[in-house]
């Protein structure tokens, strides 16, 4: 229970007290030990985040529907993916990871286990040039199952790889605020880039993994941050996720801090349920 006063009038409340019917989370994983791991990685977890686990954390936060997101030490093996997709009875949808070249049948049989889109993790990573043949086949296909590229990469690198994609993909997800780097202070021109892109109409953005963002134990200036987003955006395309189960930073956040730092930093109750509700249940054709 916290022990603030509700933001929204009412005097003290229950976390779940702020949460919209129908709130989704946008971005969370799950894995189990002994799976097949990708070549090139920079993270090996030594635990489990079972299926079992995250619907039992949105249960507690009172929270509708997830997006399960392939981890990348996975790389393409979306096998655990798809079964926890099936487990979960339509109460999940799915991002997968892909080969550029992946044929259009598997993308389809994906597409009917409840997968929504298909990631690309371009933290480390040498970056694709997206004007090759196969590229360009590659989201040709994804229009053609109306999902959605979601885009993980330091914000200095969306200059590069945001207007390749938006001459081809018809909808583009941007993670993680874009990824500033605000452990130095607040920064808004890390986000004017990506706010520019607003004009697209065809750039949605993931407000979560606040603790990849600001210095440990702080999040100040976040409300104005997720005012500028929304200012750029609109509500229609913000979404949040937990980023569950806070993979190389498992100690510093959990389902319920998140939802807290989303609570804290938007203004009105009619925001939050556009972020949490209404924006991410039709993206995700929950």
């Amino acid at each position: 229970m916290f022990t603030d006063e509700n933001k929204f009038g009412g005097g003290p409340a229950r976390e779940r007290d702020y949460v919209p019917p129908g709130s989704i989370d946008s971005h969370a994983h799950v894995f189990v030990n002994g799976l097949p791991v990708a070549a090139q990685r920079r993270y090996t977890p030594d635990y489990a985040a079972t299926l079992e686990q995250y619907l039992k954390r949105l249960d507690e936060q009172g929270l509708a529907c997830g997006v399960l997101v392939q981890p990348s030490f996975l790389g393409t093996d979306n096998a655990y993916l798809l079964q926890a997709l099936q487990q979960a009875r339509g109460r999940c949808r799915g991002v997968a990871v892909v080969e550029a070249d992946v044929d259009l049948k598997v993308l389809e049989t994906m597409s009917d286990q409840g997968v929504v889109g298909a990631r690309l993790n371009l933290f480390g990573r040498a970056l694709p040039d997206f004007s090759q043949a196969v590229w360009q086949a590659f989201f040709e296909k994804l229009n053609a199952l109306d999902w959605h590229v979601e885009v993980h990469c330091p914000y200095q690198q969306l200059p590069i790889v945001m207007p390749a994609l938006l001459q081809k993909a018809d909808k583009v997800v941007v993670d993680h605020l874009g990824r500033p780097d605000f452990k130095q202070g607040v920064h808004f021109g890390q986000l004017e880039y990506l706010c520019s892109l607003a004009a697209s109409g065809r750039v949605w953005v993931k407000l979560s993994g606040d603790y990849r963002i600001w210095p440990e134990g702080s999040t100040d200036g976040c409300e104005a941050v997720v005012q500028y987003l929304i200012d750029s955006f609109g509500t229609q395309r913000l979404m949040w996720g937990s980023d569950w189960p806070h993979t190389e930073h498992e100690s510093l956040s959990s389902v319920r801090k998140s939802l807290h730092w989303l609570i804290n930093a938007v203004a009105s109750q009619e925001d939050l349920a556009g972020i949490l509700s209404h924006t991410p249940k039709s993206f995700f054709r929950f």
